[in-house]
């Protein structure tokens, strides 16, 4: 196939398009905005392979979606601005990535009969004290990102119905693993640990995520992307769930450092209790994760400690600016 891979220069879009070119002979066109948390470095082990090509543009702007579909197949979009943080303090660059551009990729894809697959979130499902999220969930989302990825996924369903447009959904639970942006909890605290930084937890750390590693998710796309059924959604969930202050004291034991550099912090605004989702549907395609959460944690942390080429640059510029804004004055008191 052709596969026109929006966000490919992203964490988990990157980690996809590696995937995806290493297990297929597919060409791959990466359209991509290169926001803050889209870098060209993320992809420079495949820049050299003929079957890539990468187009500089945003997913809201016509003109460069137009470009980019050309002579594709399929469309798969991770493009998304995806820090609940930044979406309180700034929701405006949600709504325009989410709303607008979902619906110029529909309407290109519409005009190119191509097969569409958006890539989601659990978070439009808001908190559950326990068992687990399924498809037929009611969405109920809690924050300025999660409220615009659930109106997404629902622009995304009635271009299936309405137009019959080929599309899929799939809906991941909290990825992790190499090339994440450090303003993310795992990585945030893995290069705060390695430099002896303080470690930031919000609230009483006792928020529990379903942990996924990013190169399990890529997969479990790529699996939907070939054999989910039109019109469709799929959960895909991590096989182990962890309150965060265990995560952030794992990967202080990880980093060999005290954690008495664990500080407790004032919470974000609506900051959802837990997350869980259930793997059934996608499970029955055929996929399986691979990675348990305590040798993927272990393989993140390798990761950033020997790949300072990739995250140096970030401590260095504008992420420096928003991590005091975002935590100077919760450390402060």
């Amino acid at each position: 196939m052709r596969l026109l891979v929006c966000g490919g220069a992203g964490f988990i879009g990157s980690n996809f398009v590696r995937q995806r070119m290493a297990r297929s002979e597919d060409e791959v066109v990466v359209l991509d905005k290169l926001t803050y948390a889209g870098r060209r470095e993320t992809l420079r082990d495949v820049e050299a392979d003929p079957r890539f090509s990468f187009i500089h543009g945003a997913i809201e702007d016509p003109a460069a979606v137009a470009a980019a579909i050309a002579g594709a197949d399929a469309v798969v979009n991770f493009a998304a601005e995806t820090h609940v943080d930044r979406s309180i303090a700034e929701p405006d660059a949600f709504v325009r990535t989410h709303a607008l551009g979902t619906y110029v990729l529909l309407e290109a894809a519409r005009e190119h009969g191509v097969r569409y697959l958006q890539v989601s979130t659990d978070e439009v499902y808001g908190s559950i004290a326990e068992g687990s999220f399924t498809e037929t969930s009611p969405l109920d989302p809690s924050s300025p990102y999660s409220a615009t990825k659930a109106g997404a996924d629902l622009l995304v369903a009635s271009y299936q119905r309405t137009f019959g447009l080929e599309t899929v959904i799939c809906r991941g639970s909290n990825n992790y693993g190499p090339y994440q942006y450090p303003e993310k909890l795992i990585p945030l605290i893995v290069l705060n640990a390695l430099h002896g930084d303080r470690l930031p937890v919000y609230g009483d750390g006792r928020n529990v995520r379903n942990w996924l590693f990013v190169e399990d998710f890529a997969s479990a796309i790529a699996c939907v992307l070939e054999r989910g059924v039109p019109g469709e959604t799929y959960n895909v969930g991590g096989p182990d769930e962890s309150d965060n202050i265990t995560v952030v004291q794992r990967i202080v034991e990880l980093c060999g450092v005290d954690s008495s550099l664990i500080e407790f912090v004032t919470d974000r605004p609506g900051h959802d209790r837990r997350y869980s989702l259930g793997s059934a549907k996608v499970q029955a395609l055929g996929w399986r994760a691979e990675t348990r959460f305590a040798q993927g944690i272990e393989r993140t942390v390798d990761w950033y400690r020997d790949n300072s080429w990739w995250w140096e640059p970030i401590r260095s510029g504008s992420y420096r600016e928003y991590y005091a804004r975002q935590y100077g004055t919760r450390l402060a008191e």
